[in-house]
């Protein structure tokens, strides 16, 4: 299923819509300004991928997941799994806005003896619940975490964020049937397609597409969004559960995103896989972001 992405079709938004959309949006802005002031931190990082990821990122954090921040271990808890290890700068960033840890520790990331290293470990990072990569494990591991929590009788969901180059992966379609199979509508997968791995672009590396129609002939619940647009993420998700209520199977959501979303000096950069950004850029690159967040606020 492929949701339209035009505005237009989805009428006006009632109040309480409005406030929603609003609310996430909000939360995605302060995600991107987090990543910047991470990035600056260390000159150079997985900036890009944080800022085209920020809008699912604030969507899980500040809308779906259910969770207790002053308590990550919670039984009753959502499990966001980030399989994706190298985008911990964003998933840190979210954590913070979600009140898990400190802003101020955001300071510390990738620096020795910090609890935020530049690819995730669930062993340092509270709300960091696995350990991202290799990838192509994530899937696996969020399968076997939404069987578990069934058989302990949990309404627990699981949210599995991933890349399309993990699509790449064997064992990442080995997971996808097993999830049908076990009929786990308690899982929501997220991909992050950005068409960009560390080996160039994905087209070129293995392409993938017709990614939709993969997945839906694996048994999922498959749409594909605009994954910068909050409002198409929000209905998304919103069909998703609705879905797993009413049938039982797993849901993905394949999110078209652009790297470097939100800052247009990082948008069409060359070799945006692991960005290098001058030391006079960082600023430039904060005072895009909040111009472009305030002119669509003020439209």
């Amino acid at each position: 299923m492929v949701l339209t992405q035009e505005k237009a079709a989805r009428g006006k938004p009632s109040d309480v819509e409005a406030a929603r959309l609003e609310r996430v949006e909000g939360a995605a802005f302060r995600i991107r300004h987090h990543a910047l002031n991470m990035g600056e931190v260390q000159g150079q990082g997985y900036v890009g991928q944080a800022l085209g990821a920020a809008d699912m990122l604030a969507v899980v954090y500040a809308d779906q997941l259910r969770f207790r921040a002053d308590d990550p271990e919670w039984d009753g808890r959502d499990r966001f799994l980030l399989s994706t290890g190298h985008y911990a700068i964003g998933h840190y960033a979210a954590l913070a806005e979600a009140g898990t840890i400190p802003v101020t520790e955001l300071e510390t990331y990738g620096s020795d003896n910090s609890r935020l290293p530049m690819s995730g470990m669930s062993t340092y990072t509270p709300g960091m619940e696995i350990s991202g990569g290799s990838l192509g494990h994530g899937l696996s591991i969020a399968v076997g975490a939404a069987l578990g929590l069934r058989y302990q009788g949990s309404d627990a969901r699981v949210y599995n964020f991933l890349s399309d180059g993990e699509l790449d992966e064997g064992s990442t379609w080995e997971a996808a049937m097993g999830a049908h199979h076990h009929q786990l509508g308690n899982l929501t997968a997220m991909v992050d397609i950005n068409a960009l791995q560390a080996d160039g672009k994905t087209d070129t590396v293995l392409r993938t597409e017709p990614v939709t129609e993969k997945w839906e002939a694996f048994g999922w619940y498959t749409q594909r969004v605009d994954g910068n647009d909050v409002g198409a993420l929000l209905a998304a998700f919103d069909n998703a559960a609705a879905q797993a209520a009413a049938t039982g199977r797993p849901s993905v959501i394949l999110c078209d995103t652009k790297v470097g979303r939100g800052v247009p000096l990082l948008e069409d950069r060359e070799k945006a896989h692991f960005m290098r950004i001058e030391e006079h850029e960082w600023q430039l690159c904060r005072e895009q972001l909040t111009a472009g967040f305030e002119g669509k606020a003020a439209r």
